[in-house]
C-alpha cells in the first residue's frame, strides 16, 4: 500500500507537470522593511504543535535579518509529505525553501523546479564547515551539480577496531598496521597466555555472524578484515566498479585471509554460534584481544562495567583497521541518511533592495537571504535558540553542553513536552556536534579502576578512521530468501571446510550463485543504481 501511494503520488505530479502553471508570486519588501521566506520543515516532535506566533526566533529573525520567516510543518507521513510537496511542485507553488525526501527530490530535479544550490556553499561558510561535507554534497548532486543542502541525520562510523592494549604490552608487541601484523598479533594474543592466567582460554579475535542489507555475507564485524581488499559490505558503490563485491576478484582473496584465520584457529571458536549477547559477553570475559564494537557497547558506563570488575588493568582501545596488500583499509561500510533543504527554482529569479539586516542596501536575490538565514541559524545564537530555547530559561550551560539541570523554572525545560514547539527546528540545526551527543556519551570515572572514559571521545576516534561510504544502497532491492540463503551458507561452508576453498571451487560456486538468482538481483539493482544516480 505504501508503495502504490508513492506511486500514485509520482504519477499525478508528472501529470500536473504537463499542465500550465499557476503564476509565482512577486517577491517584495514588506512595509517594516523585511522581506518573507517561506519554510516548510519536518516537524521536530511531530504531536506537537508549532512554535508560537510571538517566539523569540521570529522577532530576532526580523530585526537581525530583515526576514519575516513564514514557517510550515510538513504532514508527519512520509506519503503525506511527498503529496504535498509533489502537488505544489506541479502547481509551481513551492515554498521558497522545504525539507525534502529522496524520492521527491529526484523528481523535482528532473523536472527542474528546485535550484541548483552550489553557489550558496560559500554564502554560508560556517553552515557549510558543519554540515555540508563532501559526502553530503555528493547525496545532492545530479550530473555533478547540487540541488539540496543536505545534512547528515543518524549517527554513523559509530563503531572500530578493538584490541586490548595491555595484552599487546604484557607480551612486548606494538599496534598492528597491516593484515600479517594483525595475523601475528591475533597468533600471540591465542598461544602466548597474554592474560597470565596459565590457560589456553584466549583468542586473537572474536565475532559473530551480523549480517544486513548493507554487509551480506560474514557481516559488519567481519568488515574490517574484508576492508583490507576492498571489499566490505555488499555493494561496491562506485561508477568504476558498481556491483556485488562477491563477484570481484579481491573478495576471494579476502576471503582467503578470513580462512587463513580460521585455519590458525585464532578465532574464537564459537563465532558461528554466538548470537550478539554471548559475543559482548565474551570480551568482557577476555576471550578475545581483537574485535569491531560500537562506541556505547563498548566504552558507555553500564557497558564497560563488567569488564572494568573482571579486569581492572584492562584496556580496551581503537585502533586503524588492517591495511591490505594493496594499501586498502576500512573499519567497514556505511550509510549516512540525510535531511535536505530545497530551493525554489523561482528564488534564482527573485530580487529584492534589502531595508533591513545585513544585507540591507544591497540588491541581492532570494537565494542570498536564504543564505543569509541558514547562515544565522548555524551561529551560536541560532544554533541554540533553535535547539534548546532561550539560555537561561529552558536550559543552562555546564562543561560546554546544555542541560536542563539548574534552570530557574524545571517546567520550562527545553524537554519538557510543553517545551516542545518552541525546538521544532532543530532539526535544521543539529550536526550531531559534541554538544548535542554530550548528554549521552559524556566522561565518566570507572567504579573499579577509576579510570576516566568518554564514549564520545571514543566515536570521534572511531569516526575519524577510514571508512566505505555506501550511501544509496537503502534504495537497492533485497535478495530473496532464497539467494540470499545460498550466498550467506556458502560463504560460511567455505570457512568451516564443509567445501574445499580453492579458486576452481570459488569460481563454480560464484556462476552457481548467479544461475540461482544472483545475476538478476545484482541486475535489477544496478539499474536502480543509474536510474537514480546513486553511483559515485
Amino acid at each position: 500500500m505504501k508503495n502504490l501511494l508513492k506511486n500514485l503520488a509520482l504519477v499525478a505530479l508528472i501529470l500536473a507537470i504537463a499542465t500550465p502553471a499557476f503564476a509565482a508570486k512577486k517577491w517584495k519588501v514588506n512595509k517594516d522593511g523585511t522581506v518573507d521566506i517561506e519554510l516548510w520543515y519536518g516537524a521536530a516532535v511531530t504531536e506537537a504543535g508549532p512554535p508560537p506566533t510571538d517566539w523569540v526566533a521570529y522577532k530576532i529573525i526580523r530585526e537581525k535579518l530583515g526576514i519575516n520567516l513564514i514557517a510550515t510543518a510538513l504532514p508527519s507521513s512520509e506519503n503525506d509529505q511527498l503529496q504535498k510537496i509533489n502537488a505544489a511542485g506541479a502547481a509551481n507553488s513551492l515554498p521558497d525553501i522545504f525539507q525534502c525526501g529522496d524520492q521527491a527530490f529526484q523528481l523535482l530535479v528532473k523536472q527542474r523546479l528546485v535550484s541548483e544550490v552550489d553557489d550558496m556553499y560559500a554564502m554560508m561558510p560556517n553552515r557549510t564547515k558543519l554540515l555540508y561535507d563532501k559526502d553530503s554534497r555528493e547525496h545532492s548532486s545530479v550530473d555533478g551539480k547540487s540541488y539540496g543542502l543536505a545534512q547528515p541525520g543518524t549517527i554513523v562510523r559509530n563503531e572500530g577496531v578493538i584490541i586490548r592494549e595491555d595484552w599487546l604490552k604484557k607480551l612486548g608487541l606494538s599496534v598492528p598496521k597491516t593484515t600479517d601484523e594483525f595475523l601475528a598479533v591475533m597468533k600471540a594474543f591465542t598461544e602466548k597466555d597474554p592474560d597470565g592466567n596459565g590457560k589456553a582460554d584466549t583468542y586473537g579475535f572474536g565475532a559473530f555472524l551480523e549480517t544486513k542489507p548493507i554487509s551480506e555475507g560474514l557481516g559488519t564485524r567481519f568488515d574490517p578484515l574484508m576492508g583490507a581488499y576492498g571489499v566490505a559490505g555488499t555493494w561496491n558503490m562506485t561508477k568504476k566498479n558498481a556491483g556485488l563485491n562477491i563477484k570481484k576478484p579481491e573478495y576471494f582473496e579476502a576471503l582467503s585471509y578470513v580462512k587463513s584465520i580460521v585455519d590458525a584457529k585464532v578465532i574464537d571458536p564459537n563465532w558461528l554460534a554466538y548470537k550478539k549477547d554471548d559475543f559482548r559477553a565474551s570480551w568482557k570475559q577476555g576471550r578475545f584481544g581483537i574485535f569491531r564494537e560500537q562506541n556505547m557497547a563498548l566504552h558507555g558506563e553500564s557497558n564497560y562495567s563488567p569488564f572494568d570488575n573482571n579486569f581492572p588493568n584492562g584496556d580496551l582501545v581503537v585502533i586503524d583497521p588492517p591495511v591490505g596488500p594493496k594499501g586498502l583499509s576500512s573499519a567497514g561500510v556505511y550509510e549516512q541518511s540525510y535531511r535536505t533543504l530545497c530551493i525554489s527554482k523561482a528564488a534564482e529569479k527573485d530580487s529584492v533592495t534589502m531595508k533591513a539586516g545585513p544585507l540591507k542596501g544591497k540588491k541581492v536575490s532570494k537565494k542570498q537571504v536564504i543564505a543569509s538565514l541558514l547562515e544565522w541559524m548555524s551561529s551560536d545564537e541560532g544554533y541554540y535558540l533553535l535547539g534548546y530555547g532561550v539560555e537561561g530559561v529552558n536550559y543552562v550551560m555546564k562543561n560546554g553542553a546544555p542541560t536542563m539541570d539548574g534552570i530557574p523554572d524545571p517546567k520550562k525545560g527545553y524537554g519538557k513536552s510543553s517545551m516542545q514547539p518552541l525546538t521544532q527546528l532543530r532539526n535544521l540545526v543539529y550536526y550531531n556536534g559534541d554538544a548535542e551527543l554530550a548528554s549521552r556519551y559524556g566522561p565518566y570515572v570507572t567504579a573499579k579502576s577509576k579510570k576516566e572514559l568518554s564514549p564520545l571521545k571514543t566515536l570521534r576516534t572511531m569516526q575519524s578512521k577510514p571508512w566505505t561510504a555506501c550511501n544509496g544502497v537503502a534504495k537497492l532491492p533485497q535478495p530473496t530468501a532464497d539467494v540470499e540463503r545460498f550466498y550467506n551458507q556458502g560463504i560460511s561452508e567455505f570457512l568451516k571446510g564443509n567445501r574445499q576453498f580453492t579458486k576452481a571451487n570459488w569460481d563454480a560456486w560464484v556462476a552457481d550463485f548467479d544461475k540461482n538468482g544472483g545475476k538478476a538481483w545484482e541486475d535489477e539493482a544496478m539499474k536502480i543504481a543509474n536510474s537514480e544516480r546513486l553511483l559515485k
